[in-house]
């Protein structure tokens, strides 16, 4: 089991570095987003280019960001089912999801989506805006994000098989993993406590 632990770790930080680069893409979108908005207000002057380089920056950062949203537990649960679950059934159930449902979705879209990127580079596709982009980068998006998701997909089954088999924490745990706001807001009433505690 210890190889597989380094290897979900090595996977995490792969992914946190992904997971990273895809939030200074949110800037990059916005100050994009904002730059073409007043320019063409301003000047009456608009770019299809950067208009589309928008959708593809919204694309990189929602398709990079996914396996980094799985590694944070942020997507989508039911929690008023799932906190009446224990613990191993929440992730007896994640098992079943990532090996019945996330790695098919995974490969189908992956298998789907590589002819269309193959195709779009060997024909040099480009929008058909004027001015526009080129359309494979935007196009690798979808296979690479896809096995990223993948990717992160195989570090949470080890880290769930791992605590059923009593070798790991759980991860799906409020108390063992917490998101930034919690930490933050923790730190937060810890300075409030100590301010109390040095005023009485």
């Amino acid at each position: 089991m210890t190889p597989l632990i380094s290897l979900s770790r090595l996977i995490d930080k792969i992914t946190t570095g992904v997971g990273r680069v895809s939030m200074w893409l949110i800037l990059a979108c916005t100050v994009i987003s904002a730059g073409n908005a007043i320019v063409r207000k301003m000047f009456n002057v608009s770019s299809n280019g950067l208009l589309e380089i928008q959708w593809y920056l919204f694309a990189a950062i929602f398709l990079m960001g996914a396996g980094y949203g799985f590694l944070n537990n942020s997507h989508v649960r039911i929690d008023f089912i799932a906190s009446r679950l224990t613990a191993r059934t929440r992730n007896w159930i994640d098992v079943v999801g990532i090996v019945a449902v996330l790695f098919p979705f995974c490969l189908l879209s992956i298998m789907l989506s590589w002819p269309l990127f193959t195709n779009a580079l060997a024909s040099g596709e480009m929008s058909q805006n004027a001015g526009g982009l080129i359309r494979w980068p935007v196009y690798a998006l979808i296979p690479l994000g896809f096995a990223l998701l993948a990717m992160q997909g195989v570090s949470e089954l080890i880290k769930r098989i791992a605590f059923l088999k009593g070798k790991g924490p759980d991860v799906l745990s409020h108390e063992t993993y917490k998101s930034d706001e919690e930490i933050h807001l923790e730190e937060l009433a810890a300075i409030a406590a100590r301010k109390l505690a040095q005023g009485n």
